[in-house]
């Protein structure tokens, strides 16, 4: 069979063939995992591709991203190939300050999410109550819908820009966006779009499509299992029961069953919450029998699992007059009776081979129904056409595929086209972060600091130290290690808020020779680019395995019942993944060249790492450049 030819740029070496390959995958219908290294161009490729497999068929292409970023790079390269192809992509954000204009001009609608928006904006639209109409809704008529149509289709703009084009005429960005889904055949949304039921449902509603027209390609896909884990976790707070409780004083405690209360419940789950933490809890987190929570709400209230749903049903639909309510007079419709009945609810639904149930303490103790089995949110793309998963870290391939119980895939690996020379990867045999040694001598610790300082000052290059933990970095700027380095530091810091790490960065990139003090598997790691001369040495201290826990410690036994390399699954290879993904800042194109050390010897049993020993990494480090 003949395919149209749309790929707008002078190929790469390897290009061409990874072209043909999700090309044919997404003709014939087939699943394809793929690990693209840096250079291979997976945005350009994949999407060309996937246009060519889908030409004359009425089928859409759905571009999960989980970045802006990723979504402005797919409109640029749909500009691209609109000179030789038909297409008309459109990017779709969640609501937001950034889609949502009327959130700009109200600080308490700020903080709400996308489904406390979403019922707001649908009483907005209908008009007719106290909370009044939008204006930014009211000005989409049908005079501006085909403005935006005929904007999307000359000029395929970044969610930015198609806000901006919105915001001139005054519309609302995630209605015309949603208007314009009909007339795209190439959509990029973030993966709750496609993984949340309800959302998914609406979205392809919107697209005019079910999923059997869907070819659906997950950039980054390594992250996937770990996100459809937490979108089927369950947790509830102390700090959310204290706000519960509050907010059924000022709703006049409702009565939810039988002369039991809102207050009543809320009391009860604290109770329990107590009772967990001082019967169960021996380290940060830990298990609690999976009956426990019903359990004990049956005893202590006297009641049958029937009785409890039926509570539960109560006090949900308590918690829905309150947030509608809110929402008849323009606020923001949230209501924290509602939160937990739904949290108990999705509790006693669990099964208890998919979930672990969890008590864990600290400032805000909580207990948790966490998610083991992230293939039951996989289960949509089984249904779609085709679909492609792909990231420059994805192998082991297999272990992904297990994951997500993807059936009968393409696997294939596809390596980077860039000189292999531009970049060295090496690790030291005298250290270790492992838990027994770093906290158990001194000397361990006072090598790894020793070398991230002689690493530092042995070249004047941008540098980033790469630590496995919030707590290791801490442990280290408390001991006055910047200080030593004698250059401008800049910092990731646990719960940093996104504006104020961005401007980290810019300050970060331009200044020659800074150092950044990050965390492998952070935000830093795995979503920002520094092309250039703006990172050149990499130090990653030590290897980033998880933290044990209960909740560790249930993954992989979860992993090992059922695929037989639990510790594998459930530790190493995301360890390994997370630190690929810090090397892989430092080479963004050809002529970037950078270098990377190791302070871990593990890191010699590490396959996927291709890690060198280095008996001197400073003389190592200062050879390279000199040479380059």
């Amino acid at each position: 069979m003949t395919f149209p030819d749309y790929f707008p740029y002078t190929h790469r070496p390897g290009q061409a063939e990874m072209i043909r390959l999700v090309r044919d995958c997404v003709h014939d219908g087939r699943h394809l995992v793929v690990e693209a290294g840096t250079g291979t161009g997976k945005t350009v490729t994949a999407l060309c591709a996937a246009l060519e497999g889908t030409a004359n068929s009425g089928r859409k292409v759905i571009f999960l991203t989980r970045t802006k970023s990723q979504q402005r790079q797919i409109a640029l390269e749909a500009r691209a190939i609109a000179d030789k192809a038909d297409v008309v992509c459109i990017a779709i954000q969640g609501r937001g300050p950034a889609t949502c204009p009327m959130m700009q001009n109200d600080r308490e609608l700020v903080s709400g999410t996308s489904e406390e928006l979403s019922k707001l904006c649908a009483t907005l639209k209908k008009g007719g109550t106290e909370a009044g109409t939008c204006s930014f809704f009211d000005n989409l008529d049908d005079a501006a819908v085909e403005a935006c149509i005929s904007f999307v289709r000359s000029s395929h703009p970044d969610p930015e820009e198609f806000r901006e084009f919105c915001s001139v005429r005054g519309i609302c960005p995630y209605e015309a966006a949603k208007r314009v889904l009909p007339y795209a055949n190439v959509v990029s949304a973030p993966y709750p779009f496609f993984f949340i039921p309800g959302i998914r449902t609406h979205f392809l509603e919107w697209m005019g499509i079910g999923e059997r027209d869907a070819v659906v390609i997950m950039d980054e896909a390594h992250n996937l299992p770990n996100y459809l884990r937490d979108i089927q976790t369950y947790r509830m707070t102390q700090r959310a029961l204290d706000l519960t409780m509050k907010e059924a004083d000022e709703n006049k405690d409702p009565e939810i069953y039988e002369g039991l209360t809102v207050k009543d419940a809320v009391t009860l789950v604290q109770d329990v919450l107590r009772d967990a933490l001082e019967q169960f809890l021996r380290r940060d987190n830990d298990l609690i029998p999976p009956g426990y929570l019903s359990e004990e709400m049956m005893t202590r209230l006297g009641m049958t699992t029937y009785g409890i749903r039926d509570m539960l049903m109560s006090m949900y639909t308590v918690g829905e007059a309150v947030a509608d309510e809110k929402k008849r007079r323009r606020k923001l419709p949230r209501s924290h009776i509602l939160t937990l009945a739904r949290f108990l609810l999705a509790w006693i639904s669990c099964g208890e081979g998919s979930h672990v149930y969890l008590v864990a303490g600290g400032d805000n103790p909580y207990l948790e129904a966490y998610c083991l089995d992230a293939s039951d949110a996989a289960d949509p793309l089984l249904s779609c056409h085709s679909t492609v998963s792909m990231s420059g870290t994805l192998r082991p391939l297999d272990v992904y595929v297990k994951e997500l119980s993807l059936y009968d895939p393409v696997t294939d690996s596809r390596p980077s086209p860039f000189p292999p020379g531009n970049l060295k990867v090496g690790y030291v045999r005298d250290v270790s972060t492992k838990y027994d040694e770093l906290n158990g001598s001194e000397d361990t610790y006072e090598r790894l600091k020793r070398y991230v300082i002689d690493l530092v000052n042995c070249v004047h290059r941008s540098t980033a130290v790469f630590f496995p933990s919030y707590a290791l970095m801490d442990r280290f700027i408390a001991d006055g290690v910047p200080g030593m380095l004698g250059r401008e530091i800049y910092y990731e810091k646990s719960g940093m808020p996104q504006s104020e790490l961005m401007e980290q960065m810019v300050d970060f990139k331009c200044s020659e020779g800074a150092v950044l003090f990050a965390v492998t598997g952070g935000r830093i790691s795995e979503g920002l680019d520094f092309p250039g001369k703006e990172l050149e040495l990499a130090i990653l201290v030590g290897i980033p395995y998880a933290k044990p826990s209960a909740k560790q410690d249930a993954l992989v036994h979860y992993c090992q019942s059922r695929y037989g390399n639990g510790w594998d699954m459930a530790v190493k290879v995301p360890a390994v993944r997370k630190m690929r993904q810090a090397i892989g800042r430092l080479i963004r194109s050809e002529t970037d060249r950078g270098v990377a050390v190791i302070l871990d010897r593990r890191a010699a049993d590490l396959a996927g790492i291709d890690a060198e020993y280095m008996e001197d990494p400073v003389a190592s480090v200062r050879e390279f450049f000199v040479n380059g």
